[in-house]
């Protein structure tokens, strides 16, 4: 598979709909399924492995499970976070790593623990120094301006920075509504990637506004985990209201807790 064959994906007719993945058989099973791309969620890859998403903990794991995806006759796409390092020059030999691997393109986002966001120009030097490295793969770069609902003023900013920095593509989850959709694809020359959200856009809706790509993020591996809990008190014999889907932060509060060390009791009293 040409490492490459990212790019052409994002100019048909339709948006491509990136279904995120989080293990070698759901990404398998959605390659059955027709979809000519697939990528990895960091939310799945790490709570897989017992470790929070977004704390830069799963690194050993993504790699590990871009290694595998390779195997797959579609062009693969890992999300690395924020790139696993503070250093820019490390985190460009993790991608190259990966694009020796063969896989075709990374998302990297600009969230900072979950909570806050790196300096627009330090994030651009990021881009810049991974794209310096490995010019032939495809950058989707995020901003988490409207997802984490801060600083969103710098969004436009943002997207002009990361995309002179040598950023293929631009996403920003959490906008749903069809004005700031406009805006994003007129701000910008890269193909527009959104976050799938019930409340947001249709497919059509999001093709008609110039919407390039719609990623499915966490939802896919959330409905499954929901499912297999419904399935098992179903099992068990409940008979109220069965399991939804975990939201994002139900799950990082059950990995934090699990990985919040246990205090020592100390010494036994006799």
């Amino acid at each position: 598979m040409s490492r490459s064959s990212a790019d052409p994906l994002h100019h048909g007719d339709r948006p491509l709909v990136l279904p995120n993945a989080w293990d070698f058989t759901s990404a398998a099973l959605l390659v059955d399924a027709g979809f000519p791309a697939i990528a990895t969620t960091s939310l799945g890859v790490a709570a897989a492995a017992g470790l929070p998403d977004g704390r830069a903990a799963s690194a050993d794991e993504t790699f590990t499970l871009a290694a595998r995806l390779t195997r797959l006759p579609v062009p693969v796409s890992i999300d690395i976070e924020a790139g696993f390092a503070d250093d820019h020059e490390e985190v460009a030999d993790y991608v190259a790593r990966l694009a020796e691997l063969g896989v075709a393109g990374i998302n990297i986002e600009d969230g900072r623990g979950n909570t806050e966001l790196a300096e627009p120009e330090r994030q651009a030097d990021l881009i810049h120094t991974v794209k310096a490295r490995v010019p032939q793969l495809f950058v989707n770069a995020r901003t988490d301006t409207h997802w984490f609902g801060v600083d969103r003023e710098s969004t436009l900013l943002r997207a002009r920075l990361y995309a002179g920095a040598g950023a293929d593509g631009l996403f920003v989850p959490g906008v749903t509504d069809s004005a700031t959709l406009t805006t994003l694809v007129g701000a910008t020359p890269l193909p527009l990637n959104t976050l799938y959200s019930p409340v947001g856009p249709d497919v059509d809706a999001l093709a008609a506004l110039g919407v390039r790509r719609i990623s499915t993020g966490s939802a896919l591996y959330r409905a499954a985990l929901g499912a297999a809990i419904g399935l098992a008190r179903s099992l068990r014999g409940d008979t109220g209201e069965l399991s939804t889907a975990p939201d994002y932060q139900r799950i990082q509060a059950v990995l934090a807790e699990a990985n919040t060390p246990v205090a020592d009791p100390g010494p036994a009293r006799t």
